[in-house]
């Protein structure tokens, strides 16, 4: 099969080849995914979890890619719950090879239904920031309805899901970016907006939530703003300054089956719209992740037609 392969973790993206690999087989509890598309998240090459297996061991060349959507085509021993032919979307494990290949052995248990209706491109986008945006708002960030929430990065993969997703709920929702960001991040549903190149975040004054994509400084920042009794959510690492007066929390997102299910379910009704950006075939991938050009939203890779 084809394959995206990463060597050397100094190169980034620029170390990216595509190449001839191995199909991989299903292990017991796992399905083997005939791949039709791919999201990527460039931060990912800097995760451990990349160059590593468990146990720290260098695990290289391996494929990156978490985010799939596509059709199962074997079953391992003992699993249950999809079948060979279903339409599937998901996350797979950080320390096993990705979706930036043609095929993708993944257990079961991190895989949903993907329904008829939904194109597999808007799939593939959904599973790393629906499920965030998901996590962080209503498990880590216990959101209420009636609260204020401020997201970071609104106009981004996974600020523009957390904007979705907490005005939806009754939050009143502030979201920052740059100023080009300003009208995306309103149609979003941000009731305000605060351009962080040129604006004052602390003029917002107080709020029950934060969610942030950015940290440092304006992380920092941010922790002035929890109300009394309020949260801040962070998916960059632990934050710099704690709220006087509320919780801190990091996370870093886990596969959940009836999670992607509601959030697939949002967008076929038409209550969540996907922020897809660069849409690329795996042959032209390796040339879209190395562009200077700024990208908003989702990339996306189509891998099969």
């Amino acid at each position: 099969m084809k394959a995206i392969v990463v060597t050397d973790e100094a190169a980034g993206t620029a170390g990216m080849t595509l190449v001839e690999r191995p199909e991989p087989e299903a292990a017991i509890n796992d399905v083997v995914v005939r791949v039709h598309a791919s999201g990527f998240v460039p931060t990912e090459l800097t995760w451990p979890s990349t160059w590593t297996d468990r146990l720290g061991r260098d695990r290289t060349p391996s494929i990156p890619g978490h985010e799939l959507a596509g059709v199962v085509t074997a079953l391992g021993y003992g699993t249950r719950g999809l079948s060979v032919g279903q339409r599937v979307f998901g996350l797979t494990e950080w320390t096993r090879d990705g979706t930036l290949a043609e095929y993708v052995a993944v257990e079961a248990r991190n895989l949903a239904p993907l329904p008829g209706d939904v194109d597999f491109t808007v799939g593939a986008s959904l599973p790393i920031s629906g499920l965030t945006a998901w996590q962080g708002l209503f498990e880590h960030g216990r959101f209420q309805k009636g609260q204020s929430v401020l997201v970071h990065g609104a106009a981004g993969a996974v600020g523009s899901m957390a904007t979705q997703l907490a005005r939806e709920a009754g939050a009143y929702v502030i979201g920052t970016g740059r100023d080009a960001d300003r009208q995306a991040v309103l149609d979003f549903g941000a009731q305000e907006f605060v351009d962080l190149g040129n604006d004052v975040l602390e003029d917002i004054g107080e709020v029950d939530l934060v969610f942030d994509v950015i940290g440092g400084d304006t992380g920092k920042r941010s922790a002035g703003l929890i109300r009394a009794g309020g949260t801040l959510v962070s998916i960059v690492g632990p934050p710099e300054a704690r709220p006087a007066d509320g919780l801190v929390v990091d996370f870093v997102v886990e596969s959940d089956r009836a999670q992607l299910s509601r959030i697939v379910q949002r967008v076929r009704d038409g209550r969540l719209r996907t922020n897809i950006g660069n849409v690329s075939t795996l042959d032209d991938a390796v040339a879209v992740f190395n562009s200077t050009k700024r990208r908003t939203g989702k990339t996306v890779i189509r891998v099969r037609p």
